[in-house]
């Protein structure tokens, strides 16, 4: 017999699931057993599968979907940028001195927050409810997440406060210690591979395709910025987190609110020591200027905020034995050492391998296999030897003997006078083939995620692929017929391949290796070219001329484009239906008001933020730079215009207000 309830008394039992939720995950004060715990959410499951009228969104029933066939695309509405790093407090301090100078005299206060080891999300709430959850991504576009979101228990459905229009909160999605450990456990008995470290389980989790897995593995997340719109809620970074705490939110506790250097220095050696004392990894401090208008007014580089760095605590050693060398051959073809050792817990992992870089580091070290070495390791860097303890020499260690032919084809492995790499000089070895399809279909470049390496090994040993152009030669039939390969699994990776058609001229330029071109590198030249036959058509002089370019990225490009080989394989590309040109760029007619020139932006804007600006300016074919000198062709400023101003006007350098830039923009 159902059980018909009113409103009222399915809200009180959500809300009390809610209340043992957040004693449980946010306060680790819990009241009830889990027995107790769960009993209550199978009561209101049993009462909404009786009465479904009264399902909503935010139900704690809700918080697990099903499964998914692939992860979609997610357009940040603003950049998720990454930060520049700092490892000594005279880099901090320089940091400070900077931010000092830029705000010209006016108040200055920094908000110190941990830096944890995990992967930044945007959540997106309407009214109060939240809608979308993504990954970073590349930080302009991420993978729309939010089935998986939904199930952190640390995120809520929906805000408790404000329930009015967008909101948008960024946060560190991580796994805690303890939870890594057990996960890692449960694979091991269940002979599976684990995990490496904590981060890398979290970043896999979230973006499982099953939503019950992720549940299971109970992953947390830090917030530490909101949006509303493209502008920051809040006139300062510190009312962030009041705002946060009060809608539901777990904020980290370990916050400061510094005024200067000092409190600052005070802040990050008061944290070092608690490194392994939390149960969730991190790795650092951020530091950010408290004023948000201050911080659209400092700006960014291409790369990362003026206002904000990231200081960076020393890595950890310890000591192992080095029990072989083997030689790994690249996509270049450069033949690079790496150490294995005997594992050893390090910095919350376990390491078993470590970089020796090439063979005058293995000289200078004078390292001999069977050594007992000092190794350290530093956020997502691969670990290093540092150095050979030697006063554990036994007479027993051998000496290594760097090869002078390719361990993989057995070409020749040539060193140039004055390079410190050996290279293996078989255009077609096999290893640097598999190498450049790894990189290819890497997320930064194509982003086909089902072309795993064990997958490219096949495809390579079997002669089915030799280039990155016969990827799109594959067939469902193809994979299929390749060993413990489903049709359905087939069928996604075709499905995979067919989309990355798509990703643009970017991440193609990114993806086909041309020596020096690297993401920024490769966004550069696809705004600017806009197809990928104008920029193969381009002189060494054009593309000198890019204010961002060098002399020798221009040479690596235009030397790349007289290859035959790699023309061919242009060729291939574009008879298989890769997108070679920038969208749009068939229409694409430069304003000459804006082709070429060089603009600063300075002050605050009424109608634009700084990043929909600069934005705009580039969108027309010009270059907006940080800073004014006599290249400099204008100045827009806006309201509180400082320094930037008056050098602009020192120089003569033509000043446009928000109401002409507007009129150029139309």
């Amino acid at each position: 017999m159902q059980h018909k309830v009113s409103n009222a008394e399915i809200d009180s039992l959500r809300a009390e699931i809610e209340r043992h939720n957040e004693l449980y995950y946010q306060k680790a004060q819990p009241e009830i057993s889990d027995y107790e715990f769960d009993m209550l959410l199978e009561r209101l499951k049993k009462l909404e599968t009786e009465n479904p009228e009264l399902i909503t969104p935010d139900s704690p029933t809700q918080r697990i979907g099903g499964k998914a066939d692939s992860l979609r695309p997610f357009t940040h509405t603003v950049p998720l940028m990454s930060l520049d790093n700092s490892y000594d407090l005279d880099e901090l301090k320089a940091f400070t001195e900077r931010c000092e100078r830029l705000a010209e005299g006016r108040k200055l206060e920094y908000v110190a927050e941990l830096k944890i080891d995990g992967l930044s999300v945007a959540l997106h709430y309407e009214n109060g409810m939240l809608k979308t959850g993504a990954t970073r991504g590349d930080g302009q576009t991420g993978d729309d997440v939010t089935q998986n979101v939904k199930t952190i228990k640390t995120i809520p459905l929906k805000l408790k406060l404000d329930g009015k229009g967008h909101a948008e909160i960024r946060g560190e999605v991580f796994l805690g210690r303890a939870q890594f450990a057990k996960i890692n456990a449960e694979l091991e008995m269940q002979g599976e591979k684990t995990f490496a470290n904590p981060r890398n389980c979290a970043s896999g989790t979230l973006r499982m395709l099953d939503s019950q897995v992720v549940a299971s593995r109970r992953l947390d997340m830090f917030p530490y910025d909101v949006f509303t719109g493209r502008r920051k809620m809040f006139a300062t970074h510190w009312e962030n987190f009041e705002w946060l705490k009060a809608n539901g939110f777990h904020v980290n506790p370990h916050l400061a609110l510094c005024k200067n250097y000092d409190e600052l220095c005070e802040f990050v050696e008061k944290m070092e020591p608690m490194r392994d004392e939390l149960d969730y990894e991190m790795d650092g401090v951020v530091v950010k200027v408290n004023s948000t208008s201050l911080q659209q007014e400092f700006g960014s580089t291409t790369k990362a905020p003026r206002w904000a760095i990231a200081y960076k605590y020393a890595a950890r050693k310890a000591t192992t034995k080095l029990l072989g060398i083997r030689v790994q051959v690249g996509r270049t073809g450069a033949l690079t050492p790496v150490a294995d050792l005997e594992p050893v817990l390090l910095a919350g992992t376990t390491v078993a391998r470590a970089s020796l870089h090439n063979e005058d580091e293995i000289r200078r070290l004078d390292i001999k296999i069977g050594d007992t070495v000092e190794i350290e390791k530093s956020g997502d860097i691969i670990p290093q030897v540092l150095a050979v303890v030697k006063e554990k020499r036994d007479g027993s260690e051998k000496r290594f003997k760097f090869p002078t032919i390719c361990p993989e084809c057995k070409w020749d492995a040539v060193r140039p006078e004055g390079e410190a790499v050996r290279r293996c000089t078989n255009p077609d070895c096999p290893a640097k083939v598999k190498a450049r399809i790894g990189y290819f279909a890497s997320r930064k470049a194509m982003d086909i995620e089902g072309l795993g390496w064990v997958l490219i090994d096949t495809l390579v040993d079997s002669g089915m692929v030799k280039n990155v152009a016969d990827i799109y030669k594959l067939t469902v039939e193809d994979i299929a017929s390749l060993e413990r390969r489903a049709e359905k699994s087939a069928r996604k990776l075709i499905d995979q391949i067919e989309a990355s058609k798509t990703h643009g001229l970017q991440r193609l330029l990114y993806g086909i290796d041309i020596r020096h071109v690297g993401e920024r590198y490769a966004k550069i030249l696809a705004k600017h070219f806009r197809s990928i036959d104008k920029l193969a058509a381009a002189s060494v002089e054009e593309l000198d001329d890019i204010p961002e370019i060098g002399l020798a990225v221009a040479e690596s490009v235009h030397e790349w484009f007289r290859d035959p080989k790699h023309l061919d394989l242009i060729d291939r590309l574009h008879a298989a239906g890769v997108q070679l040109e920038v969208e749009g760029a068939a229409n694409f007619v430069s304003d000459e008001r804006f082709q070429g020139k060089t603009f600063v932006l300075t002050g605050k804007l009424e109608n634009y933020t700084r990043d929909e600006a600069a934005k705009l300016i580039e969108d027309r074919g010009g270059r907006v730079s940080s800073s004014v000198s006599k290249k400099t062709d204008f100045v827009v400023a806006g309201e509180d215009a400082g320094s930037k101003l008056a050098k602009a006007e020192s120089l003569g350098i033509t000043v446009l207000d928000e109401g002409r830039i507007s009129e150029m923009f139309k």
